[in-house]
């Protein structure tokens, strides 16, 4: 498996689902309010491919992680942009692109499935606090991943 590539892939992906938030146009109005997670009711799951590429580039952050707010928000920005994963990257607090932006998930879900099946990557999906608890248990990975597998190459 050419870990550079699946990194690579996982990029065109997410630029592809950027393009496709910003034809629809949803509105942001810098609240915050996506990354409380528990003060707006919601959860950020997002896979295992999506974890390793976070974890590569994003900034530290202070464990154990909660599950009520994302630890990369500050003063209502994200301190991990570019490496964020498609939830963050597709949500919007736009009650007029709920449906769009649903329609947008699903699509991204799929290619990333798929693309787990092509390189023979394992499939698990759970909420970020999760994997970011499991990378700050002391092996600087996320636990889960079989000790054949070899984590991500990320490409730039």
């Amino acid at each position: 498996m050419n870990t550079a590539s699946v990194g690579q892939l996982v990029h065109d992906l997410y630029a592809e689902v950027d393009a496709a938030v910003a034809a629809a146009g949803p509105k942001c109005d810098a609240s915050g309010r996506c990354c409380r997670f528990k003060e707006w009711g919601h959860v950020l799951y997002l896979s295992q491919i999506e974890a390793e590429v976070l974890l590569s580039a994003a900034p530290p952050y202070q464990s154990p992680v909660s599950p009520d707010f994302c630890p990369f928000q500050k003063e209502n920005l994200c301190t991990a942009r570019e490496p964020r994963p498609l939830g963050c990257r597709i949500y919007f607090c736009d009650p007029a692109y709920q449906e769009v932006g649903n329609r947008i998930m699903e699509s991204a879900l799929s290619k990333l499935k798929q693309l787990a099946r092509e390189h023979d990557l394992d499939w698990r999906y759970a909420p970020l606090h999760v994997f970011l608890n499991e990378s700050a248990s002391g092996k600087g990975e996320v636990q889960s991943i079989p000790s054949t597998r070899i984590p991500l190459a990320i490409v730039s």
